[in-house]
């Protein structure tokens, strides 16, 4: 049943999605066929004419609307939830999921922490265990002599706490043990104040300043006017602040979302303003500012929104995954990116206007150098370069599917190291890690669950087993252990014959009848069992006892209540392992199902639950998640390339070159010899395949365009000199936001993220520059046999008159004519004029012509020409 909502919740999403993407494209096809037909028949200005238009007049509203939410925005970033854990985001199906849910109702888990000094002898370190003892807030420190916990001149404490990892106790204790310890070298690896989203945010601070200096620096250089950057840079900040401030929309996001999402948006989504930027300063040659917004606007809407489709598929398809981190990071990096197209639409025509006069002023130089030279030598290389990339794309795959991945983070590292971080590498490189499995079984029956620590301790994976059946209580006895009256007695200290009192009135109060009636010295009740009875007893007043034996059964009792909650809740027992294996392997995942087959002797309902079991899930799920991934990011992009380029040809180059830089993206950690988080690769390709495509679509559409004007060779180096000051201006901002982030996080799982972004990035970059080009020439051919033009119903026109034709008609001049005409004819047209060109009645502003009848023609005929010029 939960897979089938699965399906279905996600199945749901997918028809949303190609409806949308359906509805944009055909408005966008629909207004470019249509916008100049209506122009002529209504002599209205186009609808994305008006809209622009209203969006530069109403500026100041806009203005008004984007200070009052960012304010806003500045407040509400409080109310968002960060989640720092991962295995929260495993499907509830999973069994560590399950487990950890229970585990939640019915235990309580007291925080713990390891504590290594370095520089020590044996009886000072033997000392100082009073000293941490009496702590308040510390209710055990394990220390002893042997390599366990002293080695050379270092000692090993494991400290347990009196509160949970979270609570204000533990956190307290904490700061105590560190005042005891600071005369010492000491090194602390706890979960206690370790807040990951806390650390990320303060780091994310100082990667986004050294961000904003790289970005302005390359705008600097790749922009045409200095005050382009302010503008730039506003929009930006706009659409940055208004995301963090609506996360809360979502009530709670992973710290991955929380930290990385600003670093990406400004890498993904600035392309947005650098295009509407780029237009304005085109129209602005031969217009006044206004009317050069406003038509630059409308022209950009259609190109901005579909450009944003194919990045809005490759996070789509994080959604899929069953991890539901996917799901998180693709709804706010989709958000984000909403938030970034809302932004440029109608916050950045306004700041056009304002910083006008100042652009104006500061136009500069191109810095950005030619690269014909290097187009001369891609187009030398055509038959010697794609031969390579086939082979680079065949090793590229092979290597990637034997990348070494880890779902856990014992065997991944990040180039920055927290202080905690540091702190158990040091205790690891002596002592070892920990690797700590719980088993979770049916609450009851203590023959059974004592069976079962029995067998589980007997495998030499396993350091020790703990469960309420083998718990010591007092004199060597365990909390299970089922003690008759003189035993209890003896253990003790008291009378006997109180003894069997007590027994008598637990046996009444159970219904256990026939004990009291028969021979009560044969009756035997587990040691924890009547200990509880006793003490609840003695508190009601209905039991005698010395102050002795009192102190007695409430120190038992306080151990009880203690191993009560952490091994025994209302259902269900938990038994803890501690084990001698990593958190993950093939040898630690062989072992689950030794420990499974254990566990089925004695219980048919249990849960295994630990790193290890997350981990063991977390592989599971990976490999449906690639392929899933993997295939809709494909899809998605592929069909929004074919209704860009309306040919299937294409589309299939471009996602062949980008998938292969994805593939030879994860080669490098099998050629390195190191281990790859999972999640890095879900998430990287799918942006690669969503954000880096773009950088190809650019060449592509230049050259699509180029090669109908001069051939094949001349377009591609035309195509490659005018689409490197795009390419190199999103792609270096993009790999310097993904190497910041993996160089200065300390968090391994995000700087994993940023390192493959960053490598994924400068790939792509330099096979859509040295690859692609070669490519399209030699694949020009299949791309013109598989293109299936969207063109709208041909009309015929009559016009007579002076007529001035721009682009292919077919049909009579006094004739027939099938052919490109650039020029004015004089006479009558019966034609059909393609989309790409344009016919209308003309008079020129000239001095009248002898000619009678054309200067009646010209007087009866005077009106402005309307054109019918459009673009698929």
């Amino acid at each position: 049943m939960q897979r089938l909502l699965f399906y279905t919740k996600y199945g749901t999403c997918l028809w949303h999605f190609f409806e949308i993407r359906r509805i944009v494209i055909r408005v966008c096809i629909l207004y470019i066929e249509k916008s100049d037909t209506m122009k002529e028949e209504t002599n209205k200005p186009s609808f994305m004419v008006r809209l622009a238009t209203w969006i530069v007049d109403k500026r100041k509203l806009f203005f008004l609307f984007y200070g009052a939410a960012a304010l806003f925005s500045i407040f509400s970033q409080s109310w968002v939830s960060v989640n720092d854990d991962l295995t929260s985001y495993l499907p509830q199906e999973t069994e560590t999921r399950q487990g950890l849910d229970i585990m939640d109702a019915e235990f309580t888990t007291f925080a713990t922490a390891r504590i290594m000094v370095h520089n020590i002898t044996y009886s000072m370190a033997d000392s100082l265990v009073a000293h941490l003892e009496h702590v308040e807030g510390v209710s055990e420190v394990k220390f002893d002599e042997t390599e366990d916990h002293y080695q050379g001149a270092a000692a090993l404490y494991e400290i347990t706490f009196d509160g949970e990892v979270e609570d204000d106790i533990s956190l307290e204790a904490l700061g105590e043990v560190k005042k005891v310890l600071a005369p010492y070298d000491s090194y602390i690896s706890t979960e206690v104040g370790n807040n990951r989203s806390d650390l990320l945010a303060e780091e994310m601070k100082t990667i986004i300043v050294i961000a904003a200096v790289i970005i302005v620096s390359v705008l600097l250089l790749t922009s045409k006017a200095y005050m382009e950057i302010p503008v730039l840079l506003l929009t930006f900040i706009a659409a940055a602040v208004l995301n963090k401030g609506t996360n809360y929309w979502f009530g709670e996001i992973s710290f991955i979302s929380n930290s990385v999402t600003v670093v990406l948006q400004l890498a993904l989504a600035i392309d947005y303003a650098i295009i509407l930027c780029h237009r304005y300063g085109e129209e602005r040659t031969h217009m006044e500012p206004r009317e050069a917004v406003i038509t630059a606007l409308s022209k950009a809407i259609p190109e901005i929104s579909a450009s944003s489709l194919t990045t809005i598929s490759g996070l789509a398809a994080l959604m899929f995954m069953q991890f539901d981190i996917g799901f998180d990071m693709g709804r706010v990096l989709i958000k984000a990116i909403l938030f970034s197209l809302l932004s440029v639409f109608t916050l950045m025509p306004g700041l056009l206007m304002l910083f006008s006069k100042g652009i104006d002023r500061t136009h500069h130089r191109n810095f950005v150098p030619s690269i014909d030279g290097i187009g001369h030598i891609v187009v030398k290389l055509q038959y010697i370069v794609p031969p390579i990339f086939v082979i680079l794309l065949i090793v590229g795959y092979k290597f990637s599917s034997m990348c070494p991945y880890a779902y856990g983070y014992t065997q991944i590292t990040s180039f920055q190291k927290s202080e905690q971080t540091i702190a158990t590498d040091k205790i690891e490189e002596i002592f070892g890690g920990q690797n700590v499995l719980a088993v979770v079984v049916p609450k009851g029956d203590y023959d059974k669950e004592r069976g079962m620590l029995a067998d589980l301790e007997k495998h030499k994976e396993v350091n020790s087993a703990l469960g309420i059946a083998n718990a010591e209580a007092m004199d060597d006895y365990m909390l299970a252990d089922a003690l008759t009256p003189r035993q209890m007695a003896e253990m003790m200290d008291m009378d006997v014959e109180f003894a069997k009192l007590m027994y008598t009135a637990y046996g009444i109060k159970n219904e256990e009848y026939g004990y009291v009636l028969g021979n009560l010295d044969e009756y035997s009740v587990p040691l924890i069992d009547m200990l509880l009875f006793a003490h609840d007893e003695a508190d009601k007043g209905y039991m005698d006892l010395d102050d002795e034996m009192q102190d007695d059964l409430d120190e038992a009792y306080d151990k009880i209540v203690d191993a009560q909650k952490q091994l025994q809740g209302e259902h269900y027992s938990r038994v803890v392992l501690d084990l001698n294996i990593p958190e993950e392997g093939e040898q630690t995942f062989a072992f689950l199902d030794t420990l499974r087959a254990d566990v089925e002797r004695y219980y048919d309902d249990y849960y295994l639950v630990g790193n290890t079991t997350s981990d063991f899930d977390l592989s599971s799920s990976f490999g449906r998640d690639n392929v899933m991934i993997t295939i809709l990011s494909i899809v998605f992009v592929v069909l929004v390339l074919l209704f860009t380029f309306q040919s299937i040809g294409l589309p299939v180059l471009l996602i062949m070159v980008i998938q292969g830089s994805v593939w030879i993206n994860f080669s490098m950690p099998y050629l390195q010899q190191s281990y790859l988080f999972f999640l890095s690769y879900l998430v990287v390709s799918s942006i690669q395949m969503g954000a880096n495509i773009d950088y190809a679509i650019v060449i592509s559409s230049r050259y699509m365009e180029l090669k109908k004007q001069m051939p094949v060779h001349q377009a591609i180096i035309t195509s490659l000199n005018q689409a490197f000051p795009t390419i190199i201006t999103s792609g270096s901002m993009l790999a310097s936001a993904g190497l910041l982030i993996g160089f200065m996080s300390s968090d391994p799982t995000v700087a994993s993220i940023g390192i493959c972004l960053g490598r994924g990035t400068i790939l792509s970059i330099f096979l859509v520059m040295f690859v692609l080009p070669e490519i399209l020439m030699l694949g020009d051919t299949i791309i013109e046999r598989t293109r299936f033009d969207i063109k709208p119903p041909e009309v015929t026109k009559d016009i007579e008159g002076t007529v001035r034709v721009y682009g292919h008609i077919r049909g009579e001049v006094r004739g027939t004519i099938d052919a490109e005409v650039h020029g004015v004819i004089h006479g009558e047209v019966h034609a059909v004029v393609d989309t790409k060109g344009k016919m209308a009645e003309y008079q020129p502003r000239l001095p009248k012509p002898k000619d009678e009848n054309i200067q009646d023609d010209a007087q009866t005929g005077e009106k402005e020409a309307q054109t019918n010029e459009t673009t698929i």
